[in-house]
């Protein structure tokens, strides 16, 4: 009989489900929790596991059991929750939502995805905190412009500031050693900024956010990313396509990157002068030069040639 394990991660408690037996146990999120969950799970020898990606709790358990060489795979919470509703199940709690995961497992089957080592776990670290570090930046800014009476208070946020933007400074140092200690990535960095418009930013972005670049068609990486314009049709009815989903991180960087190839990018900027002419709205024509954008970097790093305007996107 074969054997699907669904797993609800928390904070301090890790609640198992297995499908079709019913069983159901818990064990703490914890070194002897984890002990405790590899050797009973070794025992079963499920077919698949499956957790939900829940901002980082769930990378003890999965490191724990893809090194017992277990099928584990985390997937994205909103696609677990459709499927709940989708067979009926309103409620939600741990116990239900690990019973769901195991559902899911067994009827859905999730691909299992190659963990990445330690090294590329470092560097995606490194770029979501610079990203922390500048929203944090941000916001004491956007405090300090609101003028603030006391002038304690402005001091402090000046203060704050400056540690903030040294800590930028130690990051992106730390980021250039990570991608020139690598030659993997220093070639990918290389191929990357060759394109106009790229900047180390979303070279590094890219390289640690969406390893799939270069070995996916433009398509499918443009609905992972989440610049795919979707369909929203009924009968007769045409409805307006939008992009939804995707990487929001990846996105968010590739937007600016975007509005600075439609100025200096020949492709982009004739892409973009072209739609707008043709009366498409602005924000509509932007989305269209990430997707485009994207696809040149795509091709750039599936051909492992600099890119030049002639190169097919």
């Amino acid at each position: 009989m074969d054997v699907f394990v669904g797993i609800d991660v928390s904070k301090a408690i890790l609640d198992i489900s297995v499908s079709p037996t019913g069983e159901t146990w818990s064990v703490a999120n914890s070194t002897e929790g984890m002990l405790q969950l590899v050797r009973r799970l070794t025992e079963l020898a499920p077919v698949l596991i499956v957790l939900e990606a829940t901002g980082g709790l769930e990378r003890r358990a999965v490191a724990a059991l893809a090194g017992a060489a277990l099928p584990v795979v985390a997937v994205n919470p909103r696609q677990v929750r459709d499927f709940a509703k989708a067979t009926g199940q309103l409620a939600k709690t741990d116990a239900i939502d690990a019973a769901v995961l195991a559902l899911f497992a067994d009827k859905i089957r999730p691909p299992l995805r190659p963990l990445r080592d330690a090294e590329a776990q470092e560097l995606e670290a490194l770029v979501v905190r610079r990203r922390q570090v500048i929203d944090m930046i941000t916001a004491e800014k956007n405090r300090l412009s609101a003028a603030p009476p006391s002038k304690r208070v402005r001091t402090a946020i000046g203060k704050t500031i400056k540690w903030l933007q040294k800590q930028l400074e130690e990051i992106d140092s730390d980021l250039d050693d990570a991608v020139k200690g690598s030659p993997a990535w220093r070639e990918k960095d290389d191929l990357l900024r060759s394109v106009p418009g790229v900047g180390k930013v979303l070279a590094r972005t890219l390289i640690s956010l969406a390893p799939e670049l270069g070995s996916l068609s433009r398509n499918r990486m443009a609905a992972l990313i989440g610049v795919a314009p979707l369909n929203r049709d009924s009968g007769t009815h045409r409805g307006r396509r939008f992009v939804w989903g995707g990487r929001a991180q990846v996105r968010s960087v590739l937007y600016m990157a975007a509005l600075t190839a439609a100025r200096f990018n020949p492709a982009i900027r004739l892409f973009y002068a072209r739609l707008v002419a043709a009366g498409k709205p602005r924000k509509v024509v932007l989305v269209a030069c990430m997707r485009k954008l994207l696809s040149i970097l795509n091709a750039v790093l599936r051909t492992k040639s600099p890119w030049t305007q002639e190169l097919p996107a």
